[in-house]
Protein backbone atom coordinates (compact mmCIF):
# COMPACT_ATOMS: atom_id res chain seq x y z
CA UNK A 1 0.00 0.00 0.00
CA UNK A 2 1.26 3.46 -0.85
CA UNK A 3 -1.28 6.02 0.37
CA UNK A 4 -0.16 9.60 0.66
CA UNK A 5 -1.90 9.93 4.02
CA UNK A 6 -3.04 6.94 6.03
CA UNK A 7 -4.92 7.67 9.26
CA UNK A 8 -4.55 4.10 10.51
CA UNK A 9 -0.78 4.14 9.98
CA UNK A 10 -0.50 7.51 11.74
CA UNK A 11 -2.93 6.62 14.53
CA UNK A 12 -0.25 6.17 17.27
CA UNK A 13 1.20 9.60 16.55
CA UNK A 14 -2.24 11.23 16.23
CA UNK A 15 -3.49 9.73 19.50
CA UNK A 16 -0.36 10.76 21.37
CA UNK A 17 -0.55 14.28 19.92
CA UNK A 18 -4.15 14.54 21.11
CA UNK A 19 -3.19 13.34 24.59
CA UNK A 20 -0.35 15.89 24.74
CA UNK A 21 -2.81 18.70 23.98
CA UNK A 22 -5.33 17.37 26.52
CA UNK A 23 -2.67 17.17 29.26
CA UNK A 24 -1.54 20.72 28.47
CA UNK A 25 -5.08 22.19 28.51
CA UNK A 26 -6.35 20.21 31.52
CA UNK A 27 -3.33 21.29 33.56
CA UNK A 28 -4.38 24.92 33.09
CA UNK A 29 -7.68 24.36 34.91
CA UNK A 30 -6.62 22.00 37.72
CA UNK A 31 -5.86 23.19 41.22
CA UNK A 32 -2.41 22.40 42.59
CA UNK A 33 -3.65 19.45 44.65
CA UNK A 34 -5.36 17.99 41.55
CA UNK A 35 -2.37 18.17 39.20
CA UNK A 36 -1.64 14.47 39.77
CA UNK A 37 -4.53 13.71 37.42
CA UNK A 38 -2.38 14.72 34.44
CA UNK A 39 -0.18 11.71 35.11
CA UNK A 40 -3.20 9.42 34.81
CA UNK A 41 -4.22 11.05 31.54
CA UNK A 42 -0.69 10.62 30.20
CA UNK A 43 -0.63 6.96 31.24
CA UNK A 44 -3.98 6.20 29.60
CA UNK A 45 -2.88 8.03 26.46
CA UNK A 46 0.28 5.96 26.08
CA UNK A 47 -1.69 2.72 26.42
CA UNK A 48 -4.28 4.00 23.94
CA UNK A 49 -1.54 4.78 21.41
CA UNK A 50 -0.34 1.20 21.76
CA UNK A 51 -3.65 -0.18 20.41
CA UNK A 52 -3.15 0.92 16.76
CA UNK A 53 0.44 -0.36 16.91
CA UNK A 54 -0.99 -3.80 17.63
CA UNK A 55 -3.71 -3.56 14.98
CA UNK A 56 -1.17 -2.45 12.37
CA UNK A 57 1.05 -5.39 13.26
CA UNK A 58 -1.90 -7.77 12.85
CA UNK A 59 -2.75 -6.17 9.52
CA UNK A 60 0.75 -6.93 8.25
CA UNK A 61 0.89 -4.42 5.38
CA UNK A 62 3.69 -1.89 5.05
CA UNK A 63 2.45 1.69 4.76
CA UNK A 64 4.54 4.15 2.75
CA UNK A 65 3.65 7.84 2.89
CA UNK A 66 4.92 11.24 1.82
CA UNK A 67 6.92 10.01 -1.14
CA UNK A 68 8.76 7.37 0.88
CA UNK A 69 9.82 9.72 3.69
CA UNK A 70 7.61 7.97 6.24
CA UNK A 71 7.26 4.20 6.41
CA UNK A 72 5.24 2.11 8.85
CA UNK A 73 6.66 -1.40 8.56
CA UNK A 74 7.34 -4.24 11.00
CA UNK A 75 10.57 -2.64 12.23
CA UNK A 76 8.85 0.69 12.92
CA UNK A 77 5.99 -1.02 14.77
CA UNK A 78 8.32 -3.00 17.05
CA UNK A 79 10.22 0.14 17.97
CA UNK A 80 7.06 2.21 18.47
CA UNK A 81 5.69 -0.43 20.79
CA UNK A 82 8.97 -0.42 22.71
CA UNK A 83 9.01 3.38 23.05
CA UNK A 84 5.41 3.52 24.26
CA UNK A 85 5.93 0.79 26.86
CA UNK A 86 9.23 2.34 28.02
CA UNK A 87 7.54 5.74 28.40
CA UNK A 88 4.64 4.15 30.29
CA UNK A 89 7.01 2.43 32.73
CA UNK A 90 8.83 5.76 33.14
CA UNK A 91 5.48 7.31 34.10
CA UNK A 92 4.99 4.62 36.74
CA UNK A 93 8.43 5.41 38.11
CA UNK A 94 7.70 9.15 38.06
CA UNK A 95 4.23 9.32 39.68
CA UNK A 96 5.28 9.55 43.32
CA UNK A 97 8.73 11.07 42.71
CA UNK A 98 7.24 14.06 40.87
CA UNK A 99 4.07 14.26 42.96
CA UNK A 100 5.95 14.43 46.26
CA UNK A 101 8.62 16.89 45.10
CA UNK A 102 8.63 20.58 44.29
CA UNK A 103 7.95 20.02 40.60
CA UNK A 104 5.53 21.26 37.96
CA UNK A 105 3.59 18.06 37.29
CA UNK A 106 1.53 18.91 34.21
CA UNK A 107 4.50 20.33 32.32
CA UNK A 108 6.62 17.31 33.26
CA UNK A 109 4.20 14.86 31.65
CA UNK A 110 3.66 17.18 28.69
CA UNK A 111 7.40 17.21 27.95
CA UNK A 112 7.78 13.46 28.52
CA UNK A 113 4.96 12.71 26.08
CA UNK A 114 6.36 15.15 23.53
CA UNK A 115 9.73 13.42 23.62
CA UNK A 116 7.96 10.07 23.20
CA UNK A 117 6.13 11.45 20.16
CA UNK A 118 9.50 12.21 18.59
CA UNK A 119 10.47 8.58 19.19
CA UNK A 120 7.39 7.32 17.37
CA UNK A 121 8.23 9.52 14.41
CA UNK A 122 11.90 8.52 14.31
CA UNK A 123 10.94 4.84 14.07
CA UNK A 124 9.18 5.53 10.75
CA UNK A 125 11.44 8.28 9.38
CA UNK A 126 13.14 7.38 6.12
CA UNK A 127 14.63 10.71 5.06
CA UNK A 128 17.17 13.04 6.59
CA UNK A 129 14.82 15.93 7.37
CA UNK A 130 12.27 13.74 9.15
CA UNK A 131 15.05 12.01 11.09
CA UNK A 132 16.50 15.32 12.22
CA UNK A 133 13.16 16.86 13.20
CA UNK A 134 12.18 13.69 15.10
CA UNK A 135 15.53 13.59 16.92
CA UNK A 136 15.19 17.22 17.97
CA UNK A 137 11.63 16.51 19.14
CA UNK A 138 13.13 13.82 21.35
CA UNK A 139 16.00 15.96 22.60
CA UNK A 140 14.53 19.43 23.23
CA UNK A 141 12.06 18.35 25.96
CA UNK A 142 14.76 16.31 27.69
CA UNK A 143 17.02 19.39 27.90
CA UNK A 144 14.36 20.95 30.13
CA UNK A 145 13.58 17.73 32.02
CA UNK A 146 17.26 17.28 32.94
CA UNK A 147 17.10 20.61 34.81
CA UNK A 148 13.68 19.93 36.36
CA UNK A 149 14.96 20.26 39.95
CA UNK A 150 14.96 24.00 39.46
CA UNK A 151 16.38 24.86 42.92
CA UNK A 152 19.24 22.37 42.64
CA UNK A 153 22.48 23.73 41.11
CA UNK A 154 23.53 20.22 40.06
CA UNK A 155 20.31 19.75 38.11
CA UNK A 156 20.72 23.15 36.45
CA UNK A 157 24.29 22.23 35.55
CA UNK A 158 23.10 18.89 34.16
CA UNK A 159 20.53 20.57 31.94
CA UNK A 160 23.01 23.17 30.70
CA UNK A 161 25.70 20.61 29.86
CA UNK A 162 23.19 18.41 28.10
CA UNK A 163 21.85 21.40 26.14
CA UNK A 164 25.26 22.66 25.02
CA UNK A 165 26.49 19.24 23.93
CA UNK A 166 23.13 18.52 22.26
CA UNK A 167 23.30 21.74 20.25
CA UNK A 168 26.89 20.98 19.22
CA UNK A 169 26.00 17.45 18.13
CA UNK A 170 23.04 18.74 16.12
CA UNK A 171 25.28 21.23 14.32
CA UNK A 172 27.82 18.52 13.44
CA UNK A 173 25.06 16.19 12.30
CA UNK A 174 23.40 18.84 10.12
CA UNK A 175 26.74 19.75 8.54
CA UNK A 176 27.28 16.12 7.65
CA UNK A 177 23.73 15.81 6.30
CA UNK A 178 24.33 18.83 4.06
CA UNK A 179 27.23 16.99 2.39
CA UNK A 180 25.14 13.86 1.96
CA UNK A 181 22.28 15.85 0.44
CA UNK A 182 24.62 17.86 -1.75
CA UNK A 183 26.15 14.79 -3.40
CA UNK A 184 23.01 12.63 -3.55
CA UNK A 185 20.57 15.38 -4.53
CA UNK A 186 17.92 13.89 -2.22
CA UNK A 187 17.05 13.58 1.44
CA UNK A 188 15.36 10.20 0.94
CA UNK A 189 17.43 7.35 2.34
CA UNK A 190 16.50 5.12 -0.60
CA UNK A 191 17.99 7.65 -3.04
CA UNK A 192 21.01 8.20 -0.81
CA UNK A 193 21.61 4.44 -0.73
CA UNK A 194 21.75 4.36 -4.52
CA UNK A 195 24.27 7.21 -4.62
CA UNK A 196 26.41 5.80 -1.82
CA UNK A 197 26.56 2.34 -3.42
CA UNK A 198 27.73 3.67 -6.80
CA UNK A 199 31.35 3.59 -7.96
CA UNK A 200 33.52 6.67 -7.77
CA UNK A 201 31.95 8.23 -4.68
CA UNK A 202 33.39 11.65 -3.81
CA UNK A 203 35.52 11.69 -0.64
CA UNK A 204 33.44 14.57 0.76
CA UNK A 205 30.37 12.32 0.70
CA UNK A 206 32.23 9.89 2.93
CA UNK A 207 33.11 12.79 5.22
CA UNK A 208 29.41 13.70 5.32
CA UNK A 209 28.49 10.15 6.35
CA UNK A 210 31.13 10.24 9.07
CA UNK A 211 29.93 13.58 10.48
CA UNK A 212 26.29 12.50 10.41
CA UNK A 213 27.10 9.41 12.45
CA UNK A 214 29.24 11.43 14.85
CA UNK A 215 26.23 13.67 15.52
CA UNK A 216 24.14 10.65 16.43
CA UNK A 217 27.00 9.23 18.52
CA UNK A 218 26.60 12.23 20.85
CA UNK A 219 22.93 11.34 21.26
CA UNK A 220 23.68 7.74 22.30
CA UNK A 221 26.65 8.83 24.49
CA UNK A 222 29.16 6.67 22.65
CA UNK A 223 32.84 7.21 23.53
CA UNK A 224 34.50 9.65 22.82
CA UNK A 225 31.26 11.66 22.70
CA UNK A 226 30.04 10.53 26.10
CA UNK A 227 31.41 13.19 28.44
CA UNK A 228 28.03 14.87 29.05
CA UNK A 229 26.29 11.69 30.23
CA UNK A 230 27.64 11.01 33.78
CA UNK A 231 27.11 14.56 35.07
CA UNK A 232 23.73 14.87 33.36
CA UNK A 233 22.54 11.49 34.66
CA UNK A 234 23.61 12.34 38.21
CA UNK A 235 22.17 15.86 38.24
CA UNK A 236 18.85 15.14 36.54
CA UNK A 237 15.84 13.80 38.47
CA UNK A 238 16.24 10.02 38.62
CA UNK A 239 13.11 9.21 36.53
CA UNK A 240 14.46 11.52 33.84
CA UNK A 241 17.81 9.74 34.03
CA UNK A 242 16.01 6.42 33.53
CA UNK A 243 14.19 7.86 30.52
CA UNK A 244 17.41 9.26 29.03
CA UNK A 245 19.34 6.04 29.55
CA UNK A 246 16.70 3.84 27.89
CA UNK A 247 14.17 5.56 25.65
CA UNK A 248 16.22 8.58 24.58
CA UNK A 249 19.34 6.49 23.97
CA UNK A 250 17.27 3.98 22.00
CA UNK A 251 15.85 6.82 19.90
CA UNK A 252 19.33 7.84 18.78
CA UNK A 253 20.28 4.21 18.23
CA UNK A 254 17.18 3.60 16.09
CA UNK A 255 18.12 6.62 13.98
CA UNK A 256 21.63 5.22 13.48
CA UNK A 257 20.18 1.81 12.65
CA UNK A 258 17.89 3.35 10.03
CA UNK A 259 20.66 5.47 8.53
CA UNK A 260 23.11 2.59 8.27
CA UNK A 261 20.79 -0.06 6.90
CA UNK A 262 18.55 2.14 4.72
CA UNK A 263 21.06 4.73 3.56
CA UNK A 264 24.77 4.04 4.09
CA UNK A 265 25.00 0.26 4.02
CA UNK A 266 26.58 0.13 0.57
CA UNK A 267 29.70 2.04 1.66
CA UNK A 268 30.98 0.26 4.80
CA UNK A 269 34.41 1.88 4.67
CA UNK A 270 32.76 5.22 5.53
CA UNK A 271 31.14 4.07 8.76
CA UNK A 272 32.25 0.60 9.80
CA UNK A 273 35.67 1.63 11.21
CA UNK A 274 34.04 4.51 13.10
CA UNK A 275 31.46 2.25 14.71
CA UNK A 276 34.10 -0.39 15.46
CA UNK A 277 36.21 2.12 17.39
CA UNK A 278 33.19 3.61 19.18
CA UNK A 279 31.94 0.16 20.19
CA UNK A 280 35.32 -0.95 21.56
CA UNK A 281 35.98 2.37 23.31
CA UNK A 282 32.49 2.63 24.82
CA UNK A 283 32.61 -0.88 26.28
CA UNK A 284 36.11 -0.48 27.66
CA UNK A 285 35.97 3.04 29.07
CA UNK A 286 32.42 2.66 30.39
CA UNK A 287 33.24 -0.51 32.32
CA UNK A 288 36.64 0.57 33.62
CA UNK A 289 35.37 3.90 34.94
CA UNK A 290 32.27 2.24 36.43
CA UNK A 291 34.60 0.13 38.59
CA UNK A 292 35.75 3.29 40.39
CA UNK A 293 32.34 4.84 41.08
CA UNK A 294 30.96 5.36 44.58
CA UNK A 295 27.60 6.76 43.46
CA UNK A 296 24.97 4.36 42.12
CA UNK A 297 23.56 6.76 39.51
CA UNK A 298 27.02 7.52 38.12
CA UNK A 299 27.78 3.80 38.11
CA UNK A 300 24.65 3.17 36.05
CA UNK A 301 25.58 6.10 33.81
CA UNK A 302 28.91 4.52 32.90
CA UNK A 303 27.16 1.16 32.70
CA UNK A 304 24.79 2.73 30.15
CA UNK A 305 27.78 3.91 28.10
CA UNK A 306 29.24 0.40 28.18
CA UNK A 307 25.89 -1.18 27.27
CA UNK A 308 25.66 1.22 24.35
CA UNK A 309 29.03 -0.12 23.21
CA UNK A 310 27.69 -3.68 23.35
CA UNK A 311 24.73 -2.60 21.21
CA UNK A 312 27.09 -1.05 18.65
CA UNK A 313 29.04 -4.30 18.20
CA UNK A 314 26.58 -5.84 15.69
CA UNK A 315 26.65 -2.56 13.74
CA UNK A 316 30.39 -2.70 13.39
CA UNK A 317 30.47 -6.23 12.00
CA UNK A 318 27.27 -6.25 9.90
CA UNK A 319 28.76 -5.71 6.39
CA UNK A 320 31.56 -8.22 6.88
CA UNK A 321 29.42 -11.26 6.22
CA UNK A 322 26.72 -12.44 3.87
CA UNK A 323 23.10 -11.34 3.85
CA UNK A 324 22.52 -13.70 6.77
CA UNK A 325 25.16 -11.85 8.78
CA UNK A 326 23.52 -8.51 8.04
CA UNK A 327 20.12 -9.82 9.17
CA UNK A 328 21.66 -11.37 12.29
CA UNK A 329 23.25 -8.04 13.19
CA UNK A 330 20.01 -6.14 12.65
CA UNK A 331 18.10 -8.57 14.88
CA UNK A 332 20.83 -8.43 17.54
CA UNK A 333 20.60 -4.65 17.87
CA UNK A 334 16.80 -4.71 18.15
CA UNK A 335 16.73 -7.57 20.67
CA UNK A 336 19.50 -6.01 22.77
CA UNK A 337 17.60 -2.70 22.89
CA UNK A 338 14.39 -4.39 24.03
CA UNK A 339 16.09 -6.39 26.78
CA UNK A 340 18.26 -3.48 27.90
CA UNK A 341 15.15 -1.31 28.23
CA UNK A 342 13.48 -3.75 30.62
CA UNK A 343 16.44 -4.43 32.88
CA UNK A 344 17.75 -0.84 33.01
CA UNK A 345 14.36 0.71 33.76
CA UNK A 346 13.97 -1.90 36.50
CA UNK A 347 17.37 -1.03 37.95
CA UNK A 348 16.56 2.70 38.08
CA UNK A 349 13.16 1.95 39.62
CA UNK A 350 14.97 0.11 42.43
CA UNK A 351 17.40 3.03 42.87
CA UNK A 352 14.44 5.41 43.26
CA UNK A 353 12.76 3.07 45.75
CA UNK A 354 15.90 2.74 47.91
CA UNK A 355 16.55 6.49 47.80
CA UNK A 356 13.10 7.11 49.29
CA UNK A 357 14.49 5.83 52.61
CA UNK A 358 18.16 6.80 52.43
CA UNK A 359 17.88 10.03 50.45
CA UNK A 360 21.20 9.09 48.88
CA UNK A 361 22.58 7.28 45.84
CA UNK A 362 25.96 6.57 47.47
CA UNK A 363 26.92 2.90 47.34
CA UNK A 364 27.50 2.84 51.10
CA UNK A 365 23.76 3.44 51.62
CA UNK A 366 23.08 0.05 49.99
CA UNK A 367 24.99 -1.89 52.68
CA UNK A 368 22.89 -4.58 54.32
CA UNK A 369 19.72 -3.74 52.41
CA UNK A 370 18.65 -7.40 52.49
CA UNK A 371 18.17 -7.25 56.26
CA UNK A 372 15.51 -4.53 56.09
CA UNK A 373 14.09 -5.03 52.57
CA UNK A 374 14.97 -8.52 51.33
CA UNK A 375 12.56 -8.50 48.37
CA UNK A 376 13.95 -5.20 47.06
CA UNK A 377 17.56 -6.31 47.54
CA UNK A 378 16.95 -9.58 45.66
CA UNK A 379 15.06 -7.81 42.86
CA UNK A 380 17.76 -5.18 42.43
CA UNK A 381 20.38 -7.94 42.33
CA UNK A 382 18.31 -9.64 39.65
CA UNK A 383 18.51 -6.54 37.44
CA UNK A 384 22.25 -6.10 38.08
CA UNK A 385 23.07 -9.71 37.22
CA UNK A 386 20.88 -9.45 34.14
CA UNK A 387 22.86 -6.38 33.02
CA UNK A 388 25.98 -8.51 33.54
CA UNK A 389 24.51 -11.19 31.25
CA UNK A 390 24.17 -13.97 33.82
CA UNK A 391 21.72 -16.82 32.94
CA UNK A 392 18.85 -17.45 33.35
CA UNK A 393 18.08 -13.71 33.31
CA UNK A 394 17.24 -11.83 30.09
CA UNK A 395 20.65 -10.19 29.81
CA UNK A 396 22.29 -13.47 28.82
CA UNK A 397 20.22 -13.59 25.64
CA UNK A 398 21.15 -10.00 24.76
CA UNK A 399 24.82 -10.98 25.01
CA UNK A 400 24.15 -14.20 23.11
CA UNK A 401 22.65 -12.50 20.05
CA UNK A 402 25.48 -9.96 20.09
CA UNK A 403 28.15 -12.67 20.04
CA UNK A 404 26.16 -14.62 17.45
CA UNK A 405 26.33 -11.64 15.09
CA UNK A 406 30.11 -11.57 15.59
CA UNK A 407 30.41 -15.27 14.73
CA UNK A 408 28.13 -14.87 11.71
CA UNK A 409 30.40 -12.11 10.38
CA UNK A 410 33.47 -14.31 10.91
CA UNK A 411 36.14 -11.77 9.94
CA UNK A 412 39.29 -10.93 11.87
CA UNK A 413 37.97 -7.48 12.81
CA UNK A 414 34.73 -9.02 14.05
CA UNK A 415 36.55 -11.65 16.12
CA UNK A 416 38.80 -9.02 17.71
CA UNK A 417 35.78 -6.92 18.63
CA UNK A 418 34.10 -10.04 19.99
CA UNK A 419 37.11 -10.73 22.22
CA UNK A 420 37.01 -7.14 23.50
CA UNK A 421 33.29 -7.56 24.23
CA UNK A 422 33.93 -10.84 26.08
CA UNK A 423 36.62 -9.28 28.27
CA UNK A 424 34.37 -6.32 29.03
CA UNK A 425 31.52 -8.63 29.96
CA UNK A 426 33.77 -10.10 32.66
CA UNK A 427 34.84 -6.63 33.85
CA UNK A 428 31.20 -5.52 34.06
CA UNK A 429 30.35 -8.49 36.25
CA UNK A 430 32.70 -7.24 38.99
CA UNK A 431 30.99 -3.89 39.59
CA UNK A 432 27.46 -5.27 39.18
CA UNK A 433 28.25 -8.11 41.60
CA UNK A 434 29.97 -5.60 43.91
CA UNK A 435 26.72 -3.72 44.45
CA UNK A 436 24.88 -6.98 45.11
CA UNK A 437 27.58 -8.02 47.58
CA UNK A 438 27.07 -4.77 49.49
CA UNK A 439 23.33 -5.37 49.78
CA UNK A 440 23.60 -9.01 50.82
CA UNK A 441 26.90 -9.48 52.69
CA UNK A 442 27.81 -6.08 54.15
CA UNK A 443 26.47 -4.84 57.47
CA UNK A 444 24.48 -1.59 57.45
CA UNK A 445 26.02 1.41 59.20
CA UNK A 446 22.92 1.73 61.39
CA UNK A 447 19.63 -0.01 61.97
CA UNK A 448 17.40 0.40 58.96
CA UNK A 449 13.66 0.65 58.50
CA UNK A 450 12.05 -1.32 55.64
CA UNK A 451 11.77 0.56 52.34
CA UNK A 452 8.14 1.54 51.69
CA UNK A 453 7.56 1.31 47.94
CA UNK A 454 4.49 3.13 46.52
CA UNK A 455 2.09 1.06 44.38
CA UNK A 456 3.01 2.66 41.02
CA UNK A 457 6.74 2.24 41.62
CA UNK A 458 6.13 -1.29 42.87
CA UNK A 459 4.22 -2.06 39.67
CA UNK A 460 7.11 -0.79 37.55
CA UNK A 461 9.59 -2.95 39.45
CA UNK A 462 7.34 -6.00 39.25
CA UNK A 463 6.67 -5.56 35.52
CA UNK A 464 10.32 -5.13 34.56
CA UNK A 465 11.42 -7.96 36.87
CA UNK A 466 8.83 -10.30 35.38
CA UNK A 467 9.98 -9.38 31.86
CA UNK A 468 13.61 -9.95 32.81
CA UNK A 469 12.82 -13.38 34.24
CA UNK A 470 10.42 -14.55 31.53
CA UNK A 471 12.64 -13.49 28.62
CA UNK A 472 15.64 -15.10 30.30
CA UNK A 473 13.81 -18.42 30.54
CA UNK A 474 11.89 -18.09 27.28
CA UNK A 475 14.02 -15.86 25.00
CA UNK A 476 11.99 -16.80 21.92
CA UNK A 477 9.56 -14.09 23.03
CA UNK A 478 11.96 -11.28 22.13
CA UNK A 479 13.70 -13.34 19.42
CA UNK A 480 10.40 -13.35 17.51
CA UNK A 481 10.18 -9.57 17.86
CA UNK A 482 13.70 -9.26 16.47
CA UNK A 483 12.84 -11.49 13.52
CA UNK A 484 9.59 -9.57 13.00
CA UNK A 485 11.49 -6.26 12.94
CA UNK A 486 13.98 -7.69 10.45
CA UNK A 487 11.18 -8.88 8.20
CA UNK A 488 11.92 -12.59 8.58
CA UNK A 489 9.39 -13.39 11.30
Amino acid sequence: MNPRFDFHALAPELILTGVILVVLVVDLFLDEEERWRTSRLASIGLLAALIPVITLAVDGNDRVMFGGAYVVDDYALVMKGFFLVAAWVTLLISFDYIGEGDYYQGEFYFLLLTSTLGMLVIASARDLITLFVALETISLPTFVLAAWRKHDPESNEAGLKYFLIGVLSSAVMLYGMSFVFGFSGSTLLSDISTTVSADGVAPLLLVGIFMTLVGFAFKVSAVPFHFWAPDTYEGAPTPVTAFLSVASKAGGLVAMLTLVYAGFFGRPEAWQPVLWVMAAASMTLGNLVALRQTNMVRLLAYSSIAQGGFMLVPFAVAPDGSGTAATSSFEAVVIYMLIYGAMNLGAFACVIAIARRTGSAELSSYNGLIKSSPALAVTFSLFLFSLAGIPPLAGWFAKFVMFRSVLDAGTTAAVVLGVIAAINSVVAFFYYAGVSRRMILEDPAEEQEPVLVPPALNAAIALTALTTLVVGVYPQLFAKLGEFAAGVG
